[in-house]
């Protein structure tokens, strides 16, 4: 009898701690930052910070779900080349706050062509922070699984100069990225200028079958800052960017994804001995998305011409405050808001291809949301400390539909959201944690208006969390579980209904890193999720497969070498034709195991070469997470989207200043 991929993931890292343990007298203590990263690792209680600038394996992520997916815990909905859905321990869409600059921005497409993370070109920012679980009321409600925000953050300058990043890469199926990030300023103020392009061809899965996949993404940001002394930013920025894309799962594809985004920001520091910090923000963003069926693939020739055009226009503003108390307790108050409004416009010709631009725009939903809250950090002495908040909501929703559940009618909701944990950090590089948060969540327009669902509940999230976290001298290991449970739970099916049902979710995630020498570096990470539907007493749905990972890194500081084993276990825990706004249950799936390997060189400071071939092995596969496959002109149709085959890449990178 074979052992199963999670079986041999299991051994593995049994292997590697013994003989790390082994070793630990005989070699001396050293921790090594990674240059290509596999797994980012915890860095403090539930939170993961990375920098999206660092080369990592596999292939650099192009688009915010694939980067995200790298991150233990996470997984991403396939769909085609681009613009997967992130999913975190099981839950995704809305459940999942993402955060752009602080900016929220929610896409228009009813299939979920562009999720939010289809906005974010990771290299674009300075550093990703995930925050799991609801354990911040600071960014927003709602955040059952967790928070992740893309930040910028541009450095003040000392004296009059510039500073930059430049990045290229190429790879398989005609993959070709470029980025470009240059800063100049001095003491009293800076102008950043940024661009990003990816491209790439349809890619062929293992078996050597073409995927509809190619896309084209380009991004552009400008930012101005005035900082008259060391506690005052006040910034202004601007971003646009558009593309297209080709989807395997679905009859059309994206033609338009043009964004545009205006943003405020205002920081002031030392106030007074009270005042911290003073923090003000304001933006707009619009998102402009037009789908068809003829653009980028072949119309059957018994079908219709067909386009659709939504759009969705965001506007939001944020107050904060940070408080200095006694006994070195910090206290954050504030307000945000946010309204976003949709609007749609379609058509459809047997002759020829319609303009859509031509004809008049229906208005669908508007969506206003208000919300308040608090949160506090009280030391109770040296290595013992107390966080938690509080937040409350209001979510007013307008429903312009002449047809449909609450047409012409509105609805209100009022939800909370409060957090309390627990944090001790022992003086031998131990941290442990517990925490219990509570968050609430309305239903949002995709479950409201696709799956017709316009007056369901709010869904309530009671979770545990408890985990440890340790560094010490070549360890740095991480280890965090949860128990949630889930009160009106939004179920949808593959019929376009929605309903709420009860339902209970637990699992854990683990990372290690382990020093073998000064050059050789152990990495194991392994994520794991169960979820009942306690409603109907079956599996509930969309529920990824227990995985692990295993690496070897070899860095000289020069040379740069690595492995990487990923091993996904069979999931058969499965509620056929159920699931969330991003999918549904398909069916069983078997495991599966992926070897990648990559190399790097610093030819001299600042600049990096790296190198990978990812799915060595060219297997054919697909992820349990995936959208089912459809019928497209010239590709075979496959039961889901299939994952890319043997993939080479190869980047350069200079940094300077």
């Amino acid at each position: 009898m074979h052992p199963t991929p999670i079986e041999r993931t299991l051994a593995f890292a049994a292997a590697c701690a013994v003989f790390s343990l082994a070793q630990a007298d005989e070699k001396p203590s050293a921790v090594l930052d990674e240059v290509i990263v596999t797994a980012p690792q915890i860095s403090e209680p539930l939170t993961v910070e990375t920098d999206p600038k660092a080369p990592r394996q596999p292939v650099p992520a192009h688009d915010g779900s694939d980067y995200l997916k790298n991150i233990p815990g996470f997984s991403a909905v396939r769909k085609g080349g681009t613009d997967g859905d992130p999913v975190l321990r099981g839950l995704a869409g809305s459940r999942l706050n993402v955060l752009m600059d602080g900016e929220a921005i929610q896409g228009g497409c009813g299939g979920r062509m562009d999720p939010p993370t289809a906005y974010v070109f990771p290299e674009s920012y300075d550093r990703i922070t995930v925050l799991k679980g609801p354990q911040t009321v600071v960014h927003g409600g709602g955040n059952l699984a967790g928070t992740a925000l893309f930040e910028r953050r541009t450095k003040t300058f000392e004296e009059s100069g510039a500073r930059g990043f430049l990045g290229a890469l190429g790879g398989s199926f005609n993959r070709r990225d470029v980025i470009a990030d240059v800063t100049g300023g001095a003491p009293q103020g800076f102008v950043r200028a940024i661009g990003t392009r990816s491209t790439a061809d349809d890619y062929k899965d293992g078996a050597g079958e073409p995927v509809h996949s190619a896309y084209t993404r380009w991004s552009g940001s400008l930012l101005g800052g005035w900082t008259p002394d060391q506690d005052t930013r006040l910034e202004l920025s601007l971003d646009r960017s558009d593309g297209e894309a080709a989807y395997a799962d679905r009859s059309m594809d994206g033609v338009k994804f043009d964004r545009t985004s205006y943003g405020l920001k205002l920081e002031q520091a030392h106030l007074s001995p009270l005042v911290e910090k003073l923090e003000a923000q304001v933006y707009r963003n619009y998102v402009d998305h037009v789908m068809d069926n003829f653009t980028l693939r072949a119309k059957p020739m018994t079908s219709m011409y067909m386009v659709s055009n939504p759009d969705r226009e965001t506007e939001g503003a944020r107050l904060s405050t940070q408080l200095a108390l006694a006994g070195s307790t910090a206290l954050k108050l504030g307000v945000d808001t946010q309204k976003n409004k949709h609007t749609l416009r379609s058509a459809s010709s047997m002759m020829t291809a319609p303009d859509v631009e031509a004809l008049a725009r229906t208005p669908d939903m508007t969506f206003d949301n208000a919300g308040v809250f608090a949160e506090v950090a009280h030391p109770l002495d040296d290595s013992d400390r107390l966080i938690g908040g509080l937040r409350l909501d209001r979510l007013g929703v307008d429903n312009e539909k002449t047809t449909g559940p609450g047409a012409l009618s509105s609805d209100t909701d009022r939800t909370r959201g409060a957090f309390l944990r627990y944090e001790h950090g022992a003086a031998s590089g131990l941290t442990s944690f517990v925490g219990l948060g509570h968050a609430e969540r309305p239903a949002d327009w995709w479950e409201r208006s696709t799956y017709q669902g316009f007056y369901l509940n709010p869904e309530k999230n009671n979770q545990l969390d408890a985990g440890v976290i340790y560094t010490g001298g070549p360890w740095r290991a991480g280890l965090s579980a949860f128990y949630a449970r889930l009160d009106d739970f939004i179920l949808t099916r593959n019929d376009s209904t929605a309903r709420n049902v009860d339902a209970t979710t637990h699992g854990a995630e683990a990372d290690m890193s382990y020093a073998l020498t000064g050059t050789w570096k152990a990495l194991a990470t392994l994520a794991w999720v169960r979820g009942d539907n306690d409603t109907d007493g079956t599996p509930l749905a969309q529920m990824p497969p227990l995985e692990g990972r295993l690496g070897l890194n070899y860095d000289d500081k020069t040379w740069v070498f690595g492995a990487l084993a990923r091993m996904v276990d069979r999931q058969d825990r499965v509620h056929v034709g159920y699931g969330s706004i991003v999918g549904q249950d398909i069916g069983p799936t078997a495991g599966f195991s992926v070897l990648s390997l990559n190399a790097g060189y610093r030819p001299k400071k600042g600049a990096l070469l790296t190198a990978g071939i990812d799915n060595i092995f060219d297997k054919s596969y697909a992820e349990h997470l995936s959208r089912a496959g459809a019928a497209v002109a010239g590709f075979t149709q496959t039961t889901r989207v299939n994952e890319p085959g043997r993939n080479v890449w190869l980047k350069a990178s200079i940094a300077f200043d």
